[in-house]
């Protein structure tokens, strides 16, 4: 979440001006999916403390990891360089985000049943 809180202040006040107003919605689209996923990830984190030989839960970790860094981390170097090729990283990060969201209700539906 730090990274996220820090990126979205840097694309509000470093960057103001210097992205072209297309790329600083990518910026955003990145900062937000970012910081949602950290979010998530402080939840599954403490689904772990409960459930820590889930290994459902610990998968749906590691996907939110993958999703952020190729995801977001894909739409940050577009906003700042431009290369839109990058564009063919972004989706594997999205299915890395998908792959987490339902392996974590798998795994939440067979903890409590």
């Amino acid at each position: 979440m730090f990274t996220a809180v820090g990126l979205g202040a840097f694309g509000a006040h470093a960057l103001r001006g210097h992205l072209d107003p297309d790329m600083a919605v990518v910026w955003q689209a990145a900062v937000q999916y970012h910081g949602w996923h950290a979010i998530a990830l402080l939840g599954v984190g403490s689904l772990l403390v409960r459930f820590p030989n889930s290994r459902g839960f610990q998968l749906t970790a590691w996907l939110f990891v993958a999703g952020n860094l190729l995801f977001a981390g894909s739409l940050y170097v577009i906003a700042l360089t431009g290369a839109r090729s990058l564009g063919l990283i972004t989706p594997l990060g999205g299915c890395a985000f998908l792959a987490g969201w339902a392996v974590f209700a798998w795994s939440a539906w067979r903890t409590v049943r």
